[in-house]
């Protein structure tokens, strides 16, 4: 069990936190929810003793003979911020301390987590991003807020991150996962792209996009600024990820070269289409009784890894590819990898033997991650997230 602060700042989406604040409790975790004084405006006080069996204050001079302002952020294993305000983004960078949330934030020794919310011309007003840096460089992880619908009737990037996504890169940072992609853009790929034959029919395969989840997940974890080009994934999308939906390959093809040229590291997770096929009707083929179909004419993809290691600058970005093998009476699953990562020029491949029903669609996996220096890490069957730190882990040794 970890004790957790749950600072709650002063914007509309302060009763997103309350879902935060169950996740943390169903999960066993004591948490103690420090609110602004704004942000009981949305939430009451009763509210957060109801549901955290803590007492809750926003200054320093209630209860003072347990010096709450220091003892809390002394005693945290997690300070967590929900939603975090422009103000409140402000106040911790410049290492303010006029109320209870705000004293807590600089005495603590723990990992710290802000998740902002605010409206689109907030987030990206110069101060507010060079508070966001200032607190990056100290360690903090400051999740990207999403993009979605805000107060009233505009819509942009300034939405808190789903509460079950902000839970889970929490958890990952309670892990004690080191902050070495802290100011690092990294870029993933995810999911399976799809090559339609008319409206309706597609050429596809069966990645679900879990180890490109995982992988966002884990950046953000560990500090990174984070872009996912999501093909066809209907998984909810990781807090603190930029992310870009597309469907075929050559889409994939374009996003990943947009998003790759200011990329520290590029992951590609993603499954594209070897082939396409040649044209695409315009109208559902119809069935004929009593013919056959007819014969489908494929051309190949563009193979989008070995366009992006061709186009790099040096030794930026770090480039990881994924290799879904099985093996057959030419080679081993190995022999079929280390081909394929000679052949592609990336700097690591991380090898799924996929034979027998394996890997797709489950939450667990096994791989082994080769490098092109010719190092070999096995990462035993067990979560994706698993995999994902030990890729980050092999990324983060090369980026030194």
């Amino acid at each position: 069990m970890s004790k957790i602060v749950l600072g709650v700042a002063g914007g509309i989406a302060a009763f997103k936190a309350a879902e935060l604040l169950r996740l943390f409790t169903e999960a066993g975790h004591e948490v103690r929810v420090v609110p602004t004084e704004a942000s009981l405006q949305f939430v009451g006080a009763a509210t957060w003793e109801a549901l955290s069996g803590q007492p809750v204050h926003t200054g320093v001079f209630a209860d003072v003979p347990q010096v709450p302002h220091v003892r809390l952020g002394q005693e945290a294993d997690l300070v967590v911020v929900a939603p975090a305000t422009a103000d409140l983004l402000a106040r911790a960078a410049h290492g303010l301390a006029g109320d209870l949330l705000t004293s807590t934030l600089l005495t603590a020794r723990c990992p710290v987590v802000l998740a902002p919310a605010m409206h689109t011309e907030m987030w990206e007003h110069p101060a507010t991003q060079a508070n966001v840096e200032t607190l990056r460089s100290r360690g903090t992880v400051v999740i990207e807020p999403a993009v979605g619908r805000l107060t009233g009737a505009d819509s942009g990037k300034g939405r808190l991150p789903d509460p079950t996504a902000i839970h889970a890169v929490c958890l990952q940072v309670l892990d004690g996962r080191p902050q070495d992609l802290t100011g690092r853009h990294v870029v993933v790929s995810a999911g399976g792209t799809r090559e339609y034959l008319d409206p309706v029919r597609f050429l596809g395969n069966r990645s679900s996009g879990r180890m490109g989840q995982a992988l966002a997940e884990a950046a953000v974890a560990r500090g990174a600024r984070v872009t996912l080009v999501a093909a066809n994934v209907s998984l909810p999308a990781p807090a603190g990820a930029d992310v870009v939906r597309v469907v075929t390959t050559e889409e994939l093809r374009t996003a990943m070269h947009e998003h790759a040229v200011d990329a520290d590291a590029v992951v590609m997770a993603a499954a594209p289409a070897d082939f396409r096929p040649a044209s695409r009707a315009g109208a559902k083929i119809k069935k004929v009784p009593g013919q056959g179909p007819a014969p489908i004419e494929l051309v190949e993809n563009p193979d989008v890894l070995a366009e992006l290691v061709a186009g790099r600058t040096g030794k930026r970005p770090v480039i990881v590819g994924f290799a879904a093998e099985t093996g057959d009476e030419n080679a081993s699953v190995m022999e079929h990898a280390a081909a394929k990562l000679a052949r592609k020029g990336c700097d690591l491949l991380v090898v799924n033997d996929v034979s027998g029903d394996k890997v797709f669609g489950h939450d667990d996996t096994e791989a082994v991650v080769l490098g092109a220096d010719g190092t070999q890490v096995p990462v035993p069957h067990g979560p994706k997230a698993g995999l994902a730190h030990a890729v980050w882990d092999a990324v983060a040794h090369r980026m030194e």
